[in-house]
C-alpha cells in the first residue's frame, strides 16, 4: 500500500519511526523493591530508592532482565551479553533525582525485526533498532488543584522497555500494524501487558516527510502518545503540517511535539537537541550488566508459541485460511478459546462460529473473550448437534442466541424449546405435498422452465416445519416431487 501527500512540488511520504515504552511484568520497580499495581493509592507504593533520599541506593531486579531478554528473543532481536545502565540528565517535577537511569551505548538487546500483516493482504518486514531497560518517571497531576500541580511517584522506578523501531514505516496503516503485532508479542510473552489505556504501553512518534528517493529530512517527535488510533491520526496530521510548511518555502525544526485529538492537529512542546544535551554517563552506582549465554539459552527453551508460529499452525493443523488465522491469534486468550472449539471437530466452521457469530455477540454485549456468555465447551457442543444432524444450520442460529442471553449448553435448550432437527422422511414427504398443493399455480411456472423457484418452495416447506426440516432430506423429497 502506497500512501502519499499531494503538492504543489509533487508527492511526498512519510518516515516514521517509532519508540514504544513497554511497562515490564513485574512484582516489584527496577531497582527497589517497591510494588506496581495500577491504580494504588497516590505515593502508597515508593521506596526510599524510587524518592531518590540520600544515600539509597539502587538494587537490579533480575525479573525485569529476564524480561528484556525474553522480548528480545520475541522479537528475533541480539541479545547482547554485555549492556550499561546510564544516567539520563533532566530536571523535571516528577523526576526526584533529576537524572533517570537508562541504557545508552550499550542496550541489553540490539537489532531485531517484526512482521507485520496489511488489510491488503500482503506483509512488510520492520526493523527493530534496538530495546534498552529505563525506569520511569512519576506522574504530575495538574488537574486536582486550580492553582497547585501534585506529584504522584507510585509510578517512578518501574520498569520500562524502549522498544526503538527504524524508520521503516511508511504509513499511518503501517504504524498501526507495527503497534498491534508488537503488543501481541509482548501479551504473549506475558513481558508486558500492552494496556494503553493504564498507561503501560505508549509510544513515541518520529515523523518527517520527503518526495520519494530523497534524503531524510527533519523529523518532529510527537511525545507519549497513547492509543493506536491516535499514532495513526497523530503521523497523518503531522506529516500534513510538515509538507505544508516544506511547501511554503518554510524548514521544518526538530523539535517534540504534542498531538491534540480534539483538533486532530499537533502543537510545539519544546526544542529537540541531539542526545549529548542530556550528559548521558555511565552510573556510578550500578556495575556493567554480564549475562551468560547459557541463561539466555534457558530462557528461550520456555518461551510460548508465538504469534507467527501459532498462526502457520493453525492453517496447517485445522484447515482455516491465513487471514482467519491471523484474527484469530490477535489474542492469545482468543487463539486458546477457538483451539478448544475447534479440537475434533470441522476447523473452518469452529472458525466461522468464533469470529462471526460469537464476536457479533460480544461486540453486542460490551464483553470480551474472558467474559464470554458462551463457553468455549458450550459452543463445541452447539458444533457437535449439527454434526449429528440434531438442528441444522438456522436452527443452530436461533439456539446460539439462547447460549448467550443464558449461558446454558446447546442441548439443554434443544430439548426444552422441541427443536431437534426432523429426518422423517415421511413427515417431510407430507409437508413437501401439502406446499405443492396449496401452490398449484408456482408448481406450473416451475414445470414451464422457471427453475429458480425450486428456493422458493425450499423455503415454503423449511416454513410449514417449523424450520426444523432436514435440509438434505427436504431438497431430496422436493426433488423426487418435482419431477
Amino acid at each position: 500500500m502506497t500512501y502519499t501527500i499531494e503538492g504543489n512540488s509533487g508527492s511526498w511520504e512519510i518516515v516514521c519511526g517509532l519508540e514504544v515504552h513497554a511497562q515490564v511484568i513485574s512484582n516489584s520497580k527496577l531497582f527497589s523493591g517497591a510494588a506496581t499495581a495500577f491504580g494504588a493509592e497516590p505515593n502508597s507504593q515508593v521506596s526510599f530508592v524510587d524518592a531518590a533520599f540520600p544515600g539509597m541506593l539502587p538494587v537490579i531486579n533480575q525479573e525485569c532482565i529476564a524480561q528484556a531478554v525474553r522480548t528480545g528473543l520475541g522479537l528475533n532481536a541480539q541479545i547482547n551479553l554485555y549492556s550499561r545502565f546510564d544516567r539520563k540528565n533532566y530536571f523535571y517535577a516528577d523526576l526526584p533525582a533529576g537524572y533517570q537511569i537508562s541504557q545508552f551505548a550499550h542496550p541489553i538487546v540490539g537489532t531485531g525485526q517484526i512482521e507485520i500483516e496489511l488489510a491488503d493482504g500482503s506483509t512488510r518486514s520492520i526493523g527493530v533498532t534496538r530495546l534498552h531497560l529505563e525506569q520511569d518517571a512519576g506522574k504530575s497531576l495538574h488537574d486536582q488543584d486550580p492553582s497547585r500541580s501534585f506529584i504522584d511517584l507510585n509510578r517512578a522506578g518501574v520498569a520500562l522497555m524502549e522498544i526503538v523501531s527504524e524508520p521503516d514505516i511508511r504509513t499511518p496503516e503501517e504504524a498501526g500494524a507495527y503497534l498491534r503485532k508488537l503488543r501481541t508479542i509482548l501479551r504473549y510473552l506475558g513481558t508486558c501487558d500492552g494496556n494503553m489505556e493504564e498507561g503501560s504501553m505508549r509510544a513515541d512518534v518520529n515523523v518527517s516527510v520527503r518526495h520519494p528517493g530523497e534524503e531524510f529530512r527533519t523529523r518532529c517527535e510527537v511525545k507519549n502518545v497513547n492509543s493506536i488510533r491516535f499514532v495513526m491520526l497523530a503521523i497523518e496530521a503531522e506529516a500534513k503540517r510538515q509538507v505544508a510548511l516544506w511547501e511554503s518555502g518554510g524548514e521544518v525544526r526538530q523539535e517534540t511535539r504534542l498531538f491534540d485529538p480534539s483538533r486532530n492537529e499537533t502543537r510545539s512542546m519544546r526544542s529537540k537537541e541531539d542526545a549529548h544535551d542530556y550528559r548521558y554517563f555511565p552510573d556510578p552506582d550500578l556495575p556493567p550488566l554480564i549475562i551468560e549465554q547459557a541463561w539466555v539459552d534457558e530462557l528461550k527453551t520456555h518461551l510460548p508459541e508465538l504469534p507467527d508460529e501459532k498462526r502457520a499452525r493453525l492453517v496447517s493443523q485445522y484447515g482455516i485460511p491465513v487471514y482467519d488465522a491471523g484474527v484469530l491469534v490477535a489474542e492469545q486468550a482468543i487463539a486458546d478459546f477457538y483451539e478448544t472449539v475447534a479440537k475434533g471437530r470441522d476447523g473452518r466452521m469452529a472458525a466461522n462460529w468464533v469470529t462471526g457469530d460469537l464476536f457479533a455477540a460480544l461486540n453486542r454485549t460490551g464483553r470480551d473473550i474472558t467474559t464470554s456468555p458462551v463457553s468455549a465447551a458450550n459452543l463445541g457442543g452447539l458444533l457437535d448437534l449439527m454434526a449429528d444432524s440434531t438442528i441444522n444450520g438456522r436452527i443452530a442460529k436461533e439456539v446460539f442466541e439462547a447460549m448467550v442471553e443464558t449461558g446454558r449448553p446447546a442441548a439443554e435448550i434443544v430439548e426444552e424449546k422441541g427443536l431437534r432437527q426432523v429426518t422423517d422422511t415421511g413427515a417431510i414427504d407430507a409437508a413437501v405435498a401439502a406446499v405443492l398443493a396449496a401452490n398449484a399455480d408456482k408448481l406450473a411456472e416451475y414445470r414451464s422452465g422457471k427453475d429458480k423457484l425450486f428456493g422458493f418452495f425450499v423455503g415454503q416447506v423449511m416454513k410449514a416445519m417449523a424450520g426444523k426440516g432436514n435440509p438434505a432430506l427436504v431438497n431430496e423429497i422436493l426433488k423426487k416431487h418435482l419431477s
